[in-house]
């Protein structure tokens, strides 16, 4: 297990309040590397996380466990990697009511599709949303998103990034732009 940082989001009525937490659960180390660019994004917004491997067939007391304790352990969504049969997610959301976020890992066999479809098609009733195969930082920005419905300073900081972002993709067309009129 590793942990992120941990942030005091300030006081409210007279008691300090804490971020919910976002849980990461992958089903394999060979997932860390996706999950790294998840906790990487995390850490960024400051969002506190706590990060286990656990596997829906070989430890699934122990995934059932994480999911339905989750709540009461300061969690408000988790996020769930796997590849291949990818079951996870719904193992998951199978045992908690909070939101959860799948992420279809790519492996050798299929590219990450059978993930996907795995991920992607649960039953009515349990739902897990699904980002693209291996999109760990979109993962984390919907589960900072998520968080972000109950804290204004979380909320403030993603504005500021989608507005950083738009700023970067217009300094590359003012850039691409201007070598292109130097060519001609």
């Amino acid at each position: 297990m590793f942990r992120g940082t941990l942030t005091d989001g300030g006081v409210r009525k007279g008691m300090v309040h804490k971020m919910k937490k976002v849980g990461i659960v992958m089903g394999s180390d060979s997932d860390l590397p996706i999950i790294k660019k998840c906790t990487d994004t995390l850490d960024a917004l400051g969002v506190p996380y706590e990060a286990h491997v656990y596997s829906a067939h070989r430890t699934p007391e122990a995934a059932r466990d994480f999911a339905a304790g989750a709540k009461s352990n300061g969690f408000g969504v988790l996020i769930a990697a796997a590849g291949m049969a990818a079951h996870l997610a719904g193992a998951i959301a199978a045992n908690t009511t909070l939101p959860v976020i799948g992420i279809p890992c790519k492996s050798s066999n299929l590219d990450g599709i059978d993930a996907l479809l795995s991920t992607v098609q649960m039953p009515s009733g349990i739902p897990v949303a699904t980002v693209a195969i291996n999109g760990g930082v979109n993962a984390a920005l919907l589960a900072a998103e998520i968080i972000a419905v109950g804290e204004p300073e979380l909320a403030d900081k993603l504005d500021a990034k989608r507005a950083a972002d738009a700023e970067a993709v217009l300094q590359k067309d003012a850039s691409i732009t201007a070598r292109l009129h130097e060519a001609q």
